[in-house]
């Protein structure tokens, strides 16, 4: 199993709406590398889901229930998108801050690629940012 994370603008497409429409497309991406992540996506991994721009949090987790397909929002087929589900609230939204303070996060692709829309994530930050939700 592989982890990521996922940033969308709550404006955009807030967890509360993922919540409430129960699976979602994850299209747009129009970044390759985001691109090469969707597509190394495998079904059953686990996707941290980031609030971006305004709140700066992560605040839940979906699994990935489709590998990757042509992305039906685009004119080139370059593009894919996975389907998700969401799995489960964080207790508390982990901030953008509080991950920056976190020594054994200092690599994490969050802060070291933060413009990255889609990324790898190891198990290890997987399970310290479920844990420092746990932690507020």
């Amino acid at each position: 199993m592989n982890y990521w994370l996922v940033k969308s603008e709550p404006d955009a497409f807030s967890w509360e709406r993922f919540l409430k429409e129960g699976k979602t497309m994850w299209e747009g991406v129009r970044n390759y590398q985001a691109r090469n992540n969707l597509k190394a996506m495998k079904k059953g991994d686990l996707v941290l889901f980031y609030h971006s721009v305004s709140d700066r949090e992560v605040v839940g987790y979906a699994k990935v229930i489709k590998e990757h397909y042509p992305d039906p929002t685009a004119d080139d087929d370059r593009w894919v998108v996975v389907d998700l589900v969401p799995v489960e609230a964080l207790k508390k939204p982990v901030g953008l801050d509080q991950v920056k303070k976190d020594e054994r996060l200092e690599n994490i692709a969050l802060v070291k690629q933060s413009r990255l829309s889609v990324m790898p994530l190891k198990k290890e930050e997987f399970d310290i940012i479920l844990q420092l939700s746990e932690d507020n």
